[in-house]
Protein backbone atom coordinates (compact mmCIF):
# COMPACT_ATOMS: atom_id res chain seq x y z
CA UNK A 1 0.00 0.00 0.00
CA UNK A 2 0.97 3.65 -0.74
CA UNK A 3 2.16 5.71 1.74
CA UNK A 4 -0.55 8.09 3.00
CA UNK A 5 -3.26 6.04 1.46
CA UNK A 6 -6.18 4.56 3.87
CA UNK A 7 -7.40 1.23 3.44
CA UNK A 8 -11.18 0.37 2.73
CA UNK A 9 -12.65 -2.41 3.22
CA UNK A 10 -14.13 -2.62 -0.47
CA UNK A 11 -13.86 -1.07 -3.81
CA UNK A 12 -17.87 -0.40 -3.88
CA UNK A 13 -20.54 -1.19 -1.43
CA UNK A 14 -23.67 -2.37 -2.64
CA UNK A 15 -26.65 -1.41 -0.28
CA UNK A 16 -29.51 -3.72 -0.98
CA UNK A 17 -29.45 -7.72 -2.20
CA UNK A 18 -32.11 -7.65 -4.33
CA UNK A 19 -32.19 -8.10 -8.40
CA UNK A 20 -30.16 -4.33 -9.20
CA UNK A 21 -27.75 -5.42 -6.00
CA UNK A 22 -26.94 -8.65 -7.45
CA UNK A 23 -26.86 -7.47 -10.90
CA UNK A 24 -24.58 -4.65 -10.20
CA UNK A 25 -22.57 -6.97 -7.40
CA UNK A 26 -21.80 -9.35 -10.64
CA UNK A 27 -20.33 -6.86 -13.02
CA UNK A 28 -18.06 -5.50 -10.87
CA UNK A 29 -16.63 -8.60 -9.51
CA UNK A 30 -16.51 -9.97 -13.02
CA UNK A 31 -14.35 -7.16 -13.53
CA UNK A 32 -11.90 -7.76 -10.23
CA UNK A 33 -13.90 -5.27 -8.20
CA UNK A 34 -13.91 -5.87 -4.53
CA UNK A 35 -17.66 -5.66 -3.20
CA UNK A 36 -19.08 -5.32 0.28
CA UNK A 37 -23.11 -6.48 -0.26
CA UNK A 38 -25.08 -5.01 2.55
CA UNK A 39 -28.69 -5.69 3.26
CA UNK A 40 -30.71 -5.43 6.66
CA UNK A 41 -31.98 -9.36 5.86
CA UNK A 42 -30.49 -12.46 6.56
CA UNK A 43 -28.90 -15.11 3.73
CA UNK A 44 -32.50 -16.79 2.67
CA UNK A 45 -33.91 -13.59 1.35
CA UNK A 46 -30.91 -13.14 -1.42
CA UNK A 47 -32.94 -11.73 -4.62
CA UNK A 48 -35.52 -9.69 -2.95
CA UNK A 49 -38.98 -9.34 -3.86
CA UNK A 50 -37.69 -10.32 -7.42
CA UNK A 51 -37.60 -13.70 -6.38
CA UNK A 52 -41.13 -13.52 -5.58
CA UNK A 53 -42.57 -12.78 -9.13
CA UNK A 54 -43.91 -13.99 -11.65
CA UNK A 55 -40.97 -13.33 -13.84
CA UNK A 56 -41.97 -11.51 -16.90
CA UNK A 57 -39.40 -9.77 -19.19
CA UNK A 58 -40.62 -7.08 -21.50
CA UNK A 59 -38.70 -8.13 -25.00
CA UNK A 60 -39.44 -6.62 -28.40
CA UNK A 61 -39.09 -8.56 -31.81
CA UNK A 62 -38.51 -11.41 -30.07
CA UNK A 63 -37.68 -15.10 -31.23
CA UNK A 64 -41.04 -16.19 -29.37
CA UNK A 65 -43.26 -13.52 -31.16
CA UNK A 66 -41.83 -13.90 -34.11
CA UNK A 67 -42.55 -17.72 -33.78
CA UNK A 68 -46.56 -16.65 -32.77
CA UNK A 69 -46.41 -14.22 -35.75
CA UNK A 70 -46.00 -11.59 -33.40
CA UNK A 71 -44.98 -8.16 -35.35
CA UNK A 72 -43.13 -6.29 -33.07
CA UNK A 73 -40.64 -3.04 -33.34
CA UNK A 74 -38.79 -0.93 -31.39
CA UNK A 75 -40.94 1.85 -33.70
CA UNK A 76 -43.73 0.44 -32.15
CA UNK A 77 -42.90 0.21 -28.74
CA UNK A 78 -41.48 3.02 -28.41
CA UNK A 79 -44.72 4.93 -29.24
CA UNK A 80 -46.53 2.64 -26.98
CA UNK A 81 -43.73 3.19 -23.94
CA UNK A 82 -44.56 7.56 -24.77
CA UNK A 83 -47.74 6.89 -25.02
CA UNK A 84 -47.88 5.35 -21.17
CA UNK A 85 -45.12 7.09 -19.59
CA UNK A 86 -47.23 11.04 -20.48
CA UNK A 87 -43.48 12.13 -19.51
CA UNK A 88 -44.33 16.13 -18.81
CA UNK A 89 -41.77 16.88 -16.41
CA UNK A 90 -39.07 17.06 -19.76
CA UNK A 91 -37.39 20.05 -18.24
CA UNK A 92 -37.10 18.82 -14.74
CA UNK A 93 -37.81 15.22 -12.83
CA UNK A 94 -38.33 13.85 -16.58
CA UNK A 95 -35.38 14.86 -18.10
CA UNK A 96 -33.40 11.86 -17.54
CA UNK A 97 -35.98 9.54 -17.35
CA UNK A 98 -37.40 9.91 -20.95
CA UNK A 99 -33.45 9.26 -22.25
CA UNK A 100 -33.34 6.42 -20.09
CA UNK A 101 -36.79 4.94 -21.10
CA UNK A 102 -35.27 5.55 -24.91
CA UNK A 103 -32.01 3.11 -24.00
CA UNK A 104 -34.21 0.76 -22.46
CA UNK A 105 -36.53 0.20 -24.84
CA UNK A 106 -33.64 0.23 -27.43
CA UNK A 107 -31.84 -2.62 -25.24
CA UNK A 108 -35.05 -4.43 -25.25
CA UNK A 109 -35.60 -4.87 -28.81
CA UNK A 110 -31.61 -5.64 -29.04
CA UNK A 111 -29.13 -6.73 -26.97
CA UNK A 112 -31.76 -8.07 -23.68
CA UNK A 113 -32.78 -11.15 -25.33
CA UNK A 114 -28.64 -12.76 -26.07
CA UNK A 115 -27.69 -10.78 -22.75
CA UNK A 116 -30.73 -12.92 -20.96
CA UNK A 117 -29.61 -15.76 -22.74
CA UNK A 118 -25.97 -15.36 -21.84
CA UNK A 119 -27.16 -15.83 -17.83
CA UNK A 120 -29.28 -18.89 -18.59
CA UNK A 121 -32.37 -17.42 -18.72
CA UNK A 122 -34.76 -18.61 -20.87
CA UNK A 123 -39.08 -18.12 -21.64
CA UNK A 124 -41.63 -20.49 -22.14
CA UNK A 125 -42.77 -20.48 -25.94
CA UNK A 126 -45.91 -18.54 -25.04
CA UNK A 127 -46.05 -14.45 -24.88
CA UNK A 128 -47.91 -12.57 -22.60
CA UNK A 129 -50.46 -9.72 -23.24
CA UNK A 130 -49.98 -7.33 -20.19
CA UNK A 131 -51.56 -3.59 -20.32
CA UNK A 132 -53.72 -4.09 -23.32
CA UNK A 133 -54.07 -0.24 -22.75
CA UNK A 134 -56.79 2.44 -23.10
CA UNK A 135 -58.06 1.63 -25.97
CA UNK A 136 -56.23 4.79 -27.93
CA UNK A 137 -53.24 3.46 -30.38
CA UNK A 138 -51.67 6.56 -28.73
CA UNK A 139 -52.27 6.25 -25.79
CA UNK A 140 -51.39 3.38 -22.97
CA UNK A 141 -50.87 0.10 -23.21
CA UNK A 142 -48.91 -2.90 -25.49
CA UNK A 143 -49.97 -2.58 -29.13
CA UNK A 144 -48.87 -6.30 -29.51
CA UNK A 145 -48.19 -9.22 -26.45
CA UNK A 146 -44.41 -8.61 -24.85
CA UNK A 147 -44.68 -10.24 -21.87
CA UNK A 148 -42.10 -13.25 -21.97
CA UNK A 149 -42.12 -15.27 -18.62
CA UNK A 150 -38.61 -16.75 -17.49
CA UNK A 151 -39.20 -20.59 -16.87
CA UNK A 152 -38.03 -20.31 -13.16
CA UNK A 153 -40.33 -17.41 -12.70
CA UNK A 154 -38.73 -14.87 -10.80
CA UNK A 155 -36.60 -17.17 -9.11
CA UNK A 156 -35.10 -18.44 -12.02
CA UNK A 157 -34.17 -14.49 -12.97
CA UNK A 158 -32.89 -14.23 -9.75
CA UNK A 159 -30.98 -17.14 -9.43
CA UNK A 160 -27.83 -16.88 -11.80
CA UNK A 161 -26.72 -13.92 -10.28
CA UNK A 162 -27.41 -15.18 -6.49
CA UNK A 163 -24.85 -18.04 -8.17
CA UNK A 164 -22.29 -15.76 -9.30
CA UNK A 165 -22.72 -13.75 -5.94
CA UNK A 166 -21.72 -16.61 -4.13
CA UNK A 167 -18.81 -17.91 -6.25
CA UNK A 168 -17.51 -14.50 -5.70
CA UNK A 169 -17.63 -14.60 -2.41
CA UNK A 170 -15.31 -17.95 -2.46
CA UNK A 171 -13.19 -16.28 -4.98
CA UNK A 172 -12.85 -13.86 -2.05
CA UNK A 173 -13.99 -10.64 -3.99
CA UNK A 174 -17.75 -10.24 -2.40
CA UNK A 175 -18.18 -9.82 1.53
CA UNK A 176 -21.84 -10.53 2.56
CA UNK A 177 -23.24 -8.46 5.24
CA UNK A 178 -26.38 -9.86 5.82
CA UNK A 179 -28.61 -8.35 9.10
CA UNK A 180 -26.67 -4.79 8.69
CA UNK A 181 -29.11 -2.40 8.35
CA UNK A 182 -27.57 0.85 7.03
CA UNK A 183 -28.73 3.98 8.42
CA UNK A 184 -26.06 6.55 6.65
CA UNK A 185 -24.25 7.67 3.77
CA UNK A 186 -21.16 8.69 5.00
CA UNK A 187 -19.94 12.04 2.30
CA UNK A 188 -17.08 13.42 2.83
CA UNK A 189 -16.15 16.67 1.11
CA UNK A 190 -19.18 15.89 -1.32
CA UNK A 191 -17.94 12.61 -2.16
CA UNK A 192 -19.97 9.22 -0.96
CA UNK A 193 -17.12 7.20 1.52
CA UNK A 194 -19.12 4.54 2.77
CA UNK A 195 -21.99 3.73 4.64
CA UNK A 196 -22.80 3.38 8.67
CA UNK A 197 -25.69 1.71 10.38
CA UNK A 198 -27.09 -0.93 13.08
CA UNK A 199 -26.36 -4.51 12.72
CA UNK A 200 -29.72 -6.55 13.82
CA UNK A 201 -29.86 -9.53 15.80
CA UNK A 202 -29.40 -12.59 13.62
CA UNK A 203 -32.87 -14.07 12.76
CA UNK A 204 -33.20 -17.14 11.02
CA UNK A 205 -36.90 -16.42 9.43
CA UNK A 206 -37.81 -18.33 6.49
CA UNK A 207 -37.52 -16.16 3.16
CA UNK A 208 -39.87 -13.17 2.92
CA UNK A 209 -40.93 -13.83 6.75
CA UNK A 210 -41.40 -10.31 8.79
CA UNK A 211 -37.88 -10.38 10.88
CA UNK A 212 -36.87 -9.05 14.35
CA UNK A 213 -35.18 -5.26 13.81
CA UNK A 214 -33.61 -6.30 17.54
CA UNK A 215 -30.32 -4.34 17.58
CA UNK A 216 -27.11 -5.87 18.82
CA UNK A 217 -24.41 -3.14 17.94
CA UNK A 218 -23.15 -0.80 15.12
CA UNK A 219 -21.26 -0.67 12.07
CA UNK A 220 -19.11 1.14 9.54
CA UNK A 221 -17.70 0.36 5.94
CA UNK A 222 -15.69 2.57 3.72
CA UNK A 223 -15.26 2.24 -0.10
CA UNK A 224 -14.57 4.30 -3.28
CA UNK A 225 -17.97 4.03 -4.26
CA UNK A 226 -21.50 3.16 -3.25
CA UNK A 227 -24.30 2.07 -5.06
CA UNK A 228 -28.30 2.39 -3.42
CA UNK A 229 -30.05 -1.04 -4.84
CA UNK A 230 -32.37 -1.20 -1.99
CA UNK A 231 -36.13 -1.07 -3.64
CA UNK A 232 -39.13 0.95 -3.13
CA UNK A 233 -42.11 1.63 -0.29
CA UNK A 234 -45.06 -0.84 -1.38
CA UNK A 235 -44.51 -2.48 1.74
CA UNK A 236 -45.25 0.54 4.54
CA UNK A 237 -48.91 2.06 3.61
CA UNK A 238 -48.50 4.54 5.21
CA UNK A 239 -45.93 6.29 2.96
CA UNK A 240 -47.74 5.04 0.35
CA UNK A 241 -50.56 6.75 1.66
CA UNK A 242 -48.56 10.05 1.54
CA UNK A 243 -47.03 10.32 -1.71
CA UNK A 244 -50.63 8.98 -3.37
CA UNK A 245 -50.92 11.45 -6.36
CA UNK A 246 -54.78 13.56 -5.93
CA UNK A 247 -54.80 12.49 -9.68
CA UNK A 248 -55.81 9.18 -8.09
CA UNK A 249 -58.29 10.59 -5.55
CA UNK A 250 -58.48 9.20 -1.93
CA UNK A 251 -56.20 6.33 -0.99
CA UNK A 252 -58.22 3.32 0.51
CA UNK A 253 -58.27 2.46 3.89
CA UNK A 254 -57.13 -0.80 3.03
CA UNK A 255 -54.64 -2.42 1.21
CA UNK A 256 -53.30 -5.95 0.70
CA UNK A 257 -49.44 -5.83 -0.02
CA UNK A 258 -47.70 -7.29 -2.39
CA UNK A 259 -44.25 -7.09 -1.34
CA UNK A 260 -42.29 -8.41 1.65
CA UNK A 261 -41.96 -6.34 5.05
CA UNK A 262 -38.47 -5.27 4.20
CA UNK A 263 -39.37 -2.98 1.47
CA UNK A 264 -39.62 -0.12 3.88
CA UNK A 265 -37.79 2.96 1.62
CA UNK A 266 -35.79 3.62 4.07
CA UNK A 267 -32.94 4.72 1.67
CA UNK A 268 -34.77 7.13 0.04
CA UNK A 269 -34.52 10.02 3.05
CA UNK A 270 -31.10 8.47 3.64
CA UNK A 271 -29.96 8.87 0.23
CA UNK A 272 -31.33 12.69 -0.12
CA UNK A 273 -29.53 13.37 3.17
CA UNK A 274 -26.12 12.53 1.68
CA UNK A 275 -27.12 14.69 -0.96
CA UNK A 276 -29.30 12.66 -3.67
CA UNK A 277 -32.07 14.23 -5.35
CA UNK A 278 -35.66 12.72 -5.38
CA UNK A 279 -38.30 13.06 -8.15
CA UNK A 280 -41.26 11.67 -9.03
CA UNK A 281 -42.50 10.55 -5.75
CA UNK A 282 -46.11 11.05 -6.81
CA UNK A 283 -45.52 8.15 -9.34
CA UNK A 284 -46.62 4.74 -8.03
CA UNK A 285 -48.24 1.29 -9.12
CA UNK A 286 -50.67 -0.41 -7.31
CA UNK A 287 -52.97 -3.14 -8.80
CA UNK A 288 -56.35 -3.53 -8.30
CA UNK A 289 -57.18 -7.09 -8.18
CA UNK A 290 -55.61 -7.89 -5.51
CA UNK A 291 -56.67 -11.05 -3.10
CA UNK A 292 -56.07 -11.97 0.44
CA UNK A 293 -53.47 -14.71 0.62
CA UNK A 294 -54.83 -17.48 2.29
CA UNK A 295 -51.57 -18.34 3.15
CA UNK A 296 -49.84 -15.63 3.73
CA UNK A 297 -45.92 -15.49 3.86
CA UNK A 298 -45.85 -11.41 4.95
CA UNK A 299 -48.47 -9.41 7.01
CA UNK A 300 -51.09 -8.63 4.69
CA UNK A 301 -50.10 -10.61 1.99
CA UNK A 302 -51.81 -9.84 -1.30
CA UNK A 303 -51.56 -11.86 -4.62
CA UNK A 304 -52.44 -10.47 -7.97
CA UNK A 305 -54.99 -11.88 -10.01
CA UNK A 306 -53.62 -11.86 -13.41
CA UNK A 307 -56.76 -11.86 -15.65
CA UNK A 308 -57.95 -12.71 -18.84
CA UNK A 309 -60.36 -10.35 -20.74
CA UNK A 310 -63.67 -12.04 -20.07
CA UNK A 311 -64.76 -11.41 -16.37
CA UNK A 312 -67.16 -8.63 -15.92
CA UNK A 313 -66.28 -6.38 -13.54
CA UNK A 314 -68.04 -4.53 -10.96
CA UNK A 315 -68.11 -1.41 -8.54
CA UNK A 316 -69.00 -1.77 -5.10
CA UNK A 317 -72.35 -0.69 -6.21
CA UNK A 318 -72.82 -3.38 -8.19
CA UNK A 319 -72.07 -1.13 -11.60
CA UNK A 320 -69.89 -2.37 -14.92
CA UNK A 321 -66.85 -0.52 -15.17
CA UNK A 322 -66.76 1.76 -17.77
CA UNK A 323 -64.09 1.18 -21.01
CA UNK A 324 -61.48 0.98 -20.72
CA UNK A 325 -61.19 -0.19 -17.34
CA UNK A 326 -61.41 -4.08 -18.33
CA UNK A 327 -59.56 -7.07 -17.09
CA UNK A 328 -55.96 -6.31 -18.27
CA UNK A 329 -56.46 -3.47 -20.18
CA UNK A 330 -55.33 -0.49 -17.92
CA UNK A 331 -54.11 -0.43 -14.36
CA UNK A 332 -54.06 2.92 -12.87
CA UNK A 333 -57.28 3.77 -14.88
CA UNK A 334 -59.09 1.43 -13.34
CA UNK A 335 -57.62 2.58 -9.66
CA UNK A 336 -58.66 6.33 -10.18
CA UNK A 337 -61.90 5.47 -11.62
CA UNK A 338 -61.99 3.44 -8.50
CA UNK A 339 -60.47 6.07 -6.38
CA UNK A 340 -62.23 9.55 -7.92
CA UNK A 341 -65.65 8.25 -9.00
CA UNK A 342 -67.24 10.23 -5.88
CA UNK A 343 -70.24 7.99 -4.67
CA UNK A 344 -67.20 4.99 -4.56
CA UNK A 345 -64.26 6.82 -2.27
CA UNK A 346 -65.77 5.19 0.48
CA UNK A 347 -65.01 1.66 -0.74
CA UNK A 348 -62.04 0.03 -0.88
CA UNK A 349 -63.06 -3.26 -3.15
CA UNK A 350 -64.82 -3.90 -6.53
CA UNK A 351 -65.76 -7.19 -7.94
CA UNK A 352 -65.23 -10.02 -10.61
CA UNK A 353 -68.35 -11.79 -12.19
CA UNK A 354 -67.10 -15.20 -14.02
CA UNK A 355 -67.73 -18.45 -14.96
CA UNK A 356 -66.40 -21.30 -13.91
CA UNK A 357 -65.13 -22.07 -17.92
CA UNK A 358 -63.15 -18.48 -17.78
CA UNK A 359 -61.36 -19.07 -13.99
CA UNK A 360 -60.35 -22.13 -15.31
CA UNK A 361 -59.25 -21.20 -18.51
CA UNK A 362 -58.19 -17.45 -17.57
CA UNK A 363 -57.03 -16.92 -13.90
CA UNK A 364 -53.50 -17.02 -13.26
CA UNK A 365 -51.77 -15.49 -9.91
CA UNK A 366 -48.99 -13.86 -9.60
CA UNK A 367 -46.15 -15.03 -7.58
CA UNK A 368 -42.87 -17.47 -8.28
CA UNK A 369 -45.31 -19.45 -5.20
CA UNK A 370 -48.13 -19.45 -6.96
CA UNK A 371 -46.90 -20.66 -10.24
CA UNK A 372 -44.72 -24.34 -8.94
CA UNK A 373 -44.75 -25.82 -12.63
CA UNK A 374 -43.15 -22.63 -13.81
CA UNK A 375 -40.78 -22.24 -11.15
CA UNK A 376 -39.76 -25.78 -11.21
CA UNK A 377 -39.12 -25.52 -14.86
CA UNK A 378 -41.04 -28.19 -15.54
CA UNK A 379 -42.18 -28.47 -18.98
CA UNK A 380 -44.36 -31.18 -19.16
CA UNK A 381 -46.28 -30.18 -15.85
CA UNK A 382 -46.91 -27.02 -17.58
CA UNK A 383 -48.30 -28.15 -20.55
CA UNK A 384 -50.19 -30.94 -18.59
CA UNK A 385 -51.68 -28.85 -16.80
CA UNK A 386 -52.10 -25.46 -18.81
CA UNK A 387 -52.99 -26.33 -22.04
CA UNK A 388 -54.08 -30.28 -21.49
CA UNK A 389 -55.39 -30.34 -18.27
CA UNK A 390 -59.03 -30.04 -17.01
CA UNK A 391 -60.16 -27.23 -14.51
CA UNK A 392 -58.34 -24.31 -12.73
CA UNK A 393 -54.95 -25.07 -11.94
CA UNK A 394 -53.79 -25.87 -8.50
CA UNK A 395 -52.93 -23.11 -7.04
CA UNK A 396 -56.05 -20.94 -8.37
CA UNK A 397 -58.27 -23.91 -7.54
CA UNK A 398 -56.84 -23.15 -3.95
CA UNK A 399 -57.56 -20.00 -3.53
CA UNK A 400 -61.20 -20.69 -5.18
CA UNK A 401 -61.48 -23.50 -2.07
CA UNK A 402 -59.99 -21.40 0.45
CA UNK A 403 -59.47 -17.62 -0.36
CA UNK A 404 -61.88 -15.10 1.80
CA UNK A 405 -62.48 -13.33 -1.33
CA UNK A 406 -64.52 -16.25 -3.46
CA UNK A 407 -68.25 -17.03 -3.64
CA UNK A 408 -69.80 -19.33 -5.95
CA UNK A 409 -73.48 -19.84 -6.72
CA UNK A 410 -75.95 -21.25 -9.70
CA UNK A 411 -77.71 -18.48 -9.85
CA UNK A 412 -77.34 -14.56 -10.04
CA UNK A 413 -79.77 -13.88 -7.07
CA UNK A 414 -77.45 -16.68 -4.80
CA UNK A 415 -74.44 -15.63 -5.39
CA UNK A 416 -75.03 -11.45 -5.04
CA UNK A 417 -76.12 -12.58 -1.55
CA UNK A 418 -73.08 -14.17 -0.70
CA UNK A 419 -71.33 -11.09 -2.14
CA UNK A 420 -73.30 -9.15 -0.05
CA UNK A 421 -72.00 -11.06 2.81
CA UNK A 422 -68.35 -10.23 2.37
CA UNK A 423 -69.03 -6.77 3.00
CA UNK A 424 -70.05 -4.64 6.24
CA UNK A 425 -73.15 -3.73 4.73
CA UNK A 426 -75.36 -5.03 1.46
CA UNK A 427 -74.58 -2.65 -1.36
CA UNK A 428 -75.44 -5.14 -4.50
CA UNK A 429 -78.62 -5.28 -6.14
CA UNK A 430 -79.29 -8.57 -7.41
CA UNK A 431 -81.75 -7.00 -10.36
CA UNK A 432 -79.79 -4.62 -11.47
CA UNK A 433 -76.37 -6.76 -11.70
CA UNK A 434 -78.36 -9.83 -13.54
CA UNK A 435 -79.88 -6.83 -15.96
CA UNK A 436 -76.15 -5.91 -16.81
CA UNK A 437 -75.35 -9.39 -17.61
CA UNK A 438 -77.95 -10.41 -19.39
CA UNK A 439 -76.84 -6.78 -21.86
CA UNK A 440 -73.76 -8.26 -21.86
CA UNK A 441 -74.94 -11.85 -22.77
CA UNK A 442 -76.66 -10.38 -25.80
CA UNK A 443 -73.88 -9.47 -27.61
CA UNK A 444 -72.62 -12.88 -27.92
CA UNK A 445 -74.77 -14.20 -30.35
CA UNK A 446 -72.42 -12.72 -33.24
CA UNK A 447 -68.73 -12.63 -34.07
CA UNK A 448 -68.88 -8.71 -33.95
CA UNK A 449 -70.72 -6.43 -30.90
CA UNK A 450 -71.23 -2.75 -29.72
CA UNK A 451 -69.59 -4.09 -26.12
CA UNK A 452 -65.95 -2.91 -26.19
CA UNK A 453 -65.21 -5.94 -23.97
CA UNK A 454 -66.55 -8.60 -26.35
CA UNK A 455 -64.88 -7.16 -29.02
CA UNK A 456 -61.88 -7.63 -26.77
CA UNK A 457 -62.22 -11.36 -26.18
CA UNK A 458 -62.73 -11.43 -29.65
CA UNK A 459 -59.49 -9.81 -30.43
CA UNK A 460 -57.99 -12.06 -28.12
CA UNK A 461 -58.60 -14.71 -29.71
CA UNK A 462 -57.47 -13.66 -32.90
CA UNK A 463 -53.83 -14.37 -31.45
CA UNK A 464 -52.70 -18.07 -31.22
CA UNK A 465 -51.02 -17.66 -28.00
CA UNK A 466 -54.52 -16.23 -26.13
CA UNK A 467 -56.47 -18.40 -28.15
CA UNK A 468 -54.55 -21.74 -26.77
CA UNK A 469 -53.57 -21.03 -23.13
CA UNK A 470 -54.94 -17.70 -21.77
CA UNK A 471 -58.50 -16.50 -23.10
CA UNK A 472 -62.09 -18.85 -22.68
CA UNK A 473 -64.15 -19.39 -25.60
CA UNK A 474 -66.89 -17.05 -26.14
CA UNK A 475 -70.07 -17.86 -23.93
CA UNK A 476 -72.96 -16.49 -21.86
CA UNK A 477 -71.93 -16.28 -18.04
CA UNK A 478 -75.52 -17.00 -17.63
CA UNK A 479 -74.80 -20.19 -19.60
CA UNK A 480 -75.64 -23.54 -17.16
CA UNK A 481 -73.33 -25.34 -18.73
CA UNK A 482 -70.54 -22.69 -18.00
CA UNK A 483 -71.53 -23.08 -14.49
CA UNK A 484 -71.50 -22.10 -11.52
CA UNK A 485 -70.96 -18.17 -11.10
CA UNK A 486 -68.18 -16.80 -9.32
CA UNK A 487 -67.64 -13.98 -7.39
CA UNK A 488 -64.55 -12.75 -6.41
CA UNK A 489 -63.97 -9.35 -3.93
CA UNK A 490 -60.83 -7.46 -5.74
CA UNK A 491 -58.40 -5.25 -3.24
CA UNK A 492 -56.24 -2.70 -4.11
CA UNK A 493 -52.60 -4.21 -3.49
CA UNK A 494 -49.71 -2.07 -3.29
CA UNK A 495 -46.65 -2.81 -5.56
CA UNK A 496 -44.23 -0.48 -7.00
CA UNK A 497 -42.53 2.95 -6.50
CA UNK A 498 -41.94 4.15 -10.01
CA UNK A 499 -40.48 7.47 -8.95
CA UNK A 500 -36.94 7.40 -6.75
CA UNK A 501 -33.36 8.94 -6.99
CA UNK A 502 -32.41 10.85 -10.40
CA UNK A 503 -29.44 9.09 -12.30
CA UNK A 504 -27.98 9.58 -15.35
CA UNK A 505 -27.40 6.78 -18.03
CA UNK A 506 -24.22 5.66 -15.98
CA UNK A 507 -26.28 5.22 -12.64
CA UNK A 508 -24.41 8.21 -10.66
CA UNK A 509 -26.73 9.41 -8.05
CA UNK A 510 -27.24 13.05 -9.18
CA UNK A 511 -27.93 16.05 -6.56
CA UNK A 512 -30.18 18.84 -6.66
CA UNK A 513 -27.84 20.94 -8.95
CA UNK A 514 -28.35 18.26 -11.41
CA UNK A 515 -24.61 17.09 -10.88
CA UNK A 516 -23.61 13.74 -9.32
CA UNK A 517 -22.69 12.82 -6.35
CA UNK A 518 -19.34 11.78 -6.66
CA UNK A 519 -19.45 7.92 -6.11
CA UNK A 520 -22.72 7.37 -5.04
CA UNK A 521 -25.01 5.57 -7.55
CA UNK A 522 -28.00 4.05 -7.46
CA UNK A 523 -30.38 1.43 -9.56
CA UNK A 524 -33.37 -0.43 -9.59
CA UNK A 525 -36.65 0.55 -8.04
CA UNK A 526 -34.90 2.81 -5.66
CA UNK A 527 -33.90 4.96 -8.58
CA UNK A 528 -37.05 4.40 -10.37
CA UNK A 529 -35.64 1.73 -12.01
CA UNK A 530 -33.22 4.77 -13.90
CA UNK A 531 -33.45 7.78 -14.34
CA UNK A 532 -35.96 8.66 -11.15
CA UNK A 533 -39.25 7.15 -13.36
CA UNK A 534 -37.97 5.55 -16.78
CA UNK A 535 -41.90 4.45 -16.81
CA UNK A 536 -42.86 8.05 -16.07
CA UNK A 537 -47.19 7.53 -15.06
CA UNK A 538 -47.82 3.82 -16.67
CA UNK A 539 -45.87 0.65 -17.18
CA UNK A 540 -46.12 -1.76 -19.94
CA UNK A 541 -45.50 -4.68 -17.29
CA UNK A 542 -42.32 -7.08 -17.79
CA UNK A 543 -40.42 -3.59 -17.15
CA UNK A 544 -39.25 -3.94 -13.62
CA UNK A 545 -37.41 -7.22 -13.28
CA UNK A 546 -35.67 -5.87 -16.96
CA UNK A 547 -35.31 -2.17 -15.14
CA UNK A 548 -33.71 -3.93 -12.20
CA UNK A 549 -31.81 -5.81 -14.87
CA UNK A 550 -30.82 -3.02 -17.03
CA UNK A 551 -29.68 -0.02 -14.17
CA UNK A 552 -27.91 -2.80 -12.06
CA UNK A 553 -25.68 -3.78 -15.38
CA UNK A 554 -25.66 0.28 -15.90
Amino acid sequence: MKEGTVAMDADVIVVGAGLAGLVAAHELTSRGRRVALVDQENAANLGGQAFWSFGGLFLVGSPEQRRLGIKDSFDLAWNDWRGSAGFDRLDDEDSWAVRWARAYVEWAAGEKRSWLDGHGITFLPTVGWAERGDLRADGHGNTVPRFHIAWGTGTGVVEPFVHRARQAARDGLLTFHHRHRVDELVVEAGTARGVRGTVLAEDHAPRGVASSRETIGEFALTAQAVIVTSGGIGADHDVVRRYWPKRLGTPPREMVTGVPAYVDGRMLDISARAGARLVNRDRMWHYTEGLRNWDPVWPGHGIRILPGPSSMWFDALGRRLPDPCLPGYDTLGTLRHLRTTEDLAAHDHSWFVLTRRIIEKEFALSGSEQNPDITAKDRAGFLRTRLLGKGAPGPVDAFLRNGADFVTAPTVEQLVEKMNGLTDEPLLDAAVVRRQIEARDLQMANAYSKDAQVQGIRNARRYIGDRLGRVATPHRILDPAAGPLIGVKLHTLTRKTLGGIQTDLESRALGADGRPVEGLYAAGEVAGFGGGGVHGYNALEGTFLGGCLFSGRA
